[in-house]
């Protein structure tokens, strides 16, 4: 079970589109800093819907993107405490 960590935009980065490429059914994303911008596309939502996402809230808001961002059972916004307890509960981490 790996969290995959993106912290680049899919507009100008394919750390996203590589991730899609190999992850598996158990692992999860969390998007940091410019990467949450690809909840903003409707196309990026149905690519993600079926994996679990992990958001960090202080990224939310330091873009102002708090009212924005699409509400789904599969997306979590967590703070910094709860990043750490979700790379414990993974086996490994790959920052993208």
């Amino acid at each position: 079970m790996i969290l995959h960590h993106i912290q680049t935009s899919a507009t100008t980065d394919n750390a996203l589109n590589c991730c899609l490429r190999y992850i598996a059914s158990e692992d999860s994303i969390i998007l940091a800093n410019d990467a949450i911008n690809c909840l903003l596309q409707s196309h990026w939502q149905q690519k993600l819907q079926d994996i679990q996402i992990y958001i960090l809230s202080e990224d939310i808001q330091a873009r102002g993107l708090t009212a924005l961002l699409p509400s789904s059972a599969n997306i979590s916004i967590i703070d910094y405490d709860q990043f750490v307890l979700a790379t414990l509960k993974h086996t490994k981490v790959i920052t993208w």
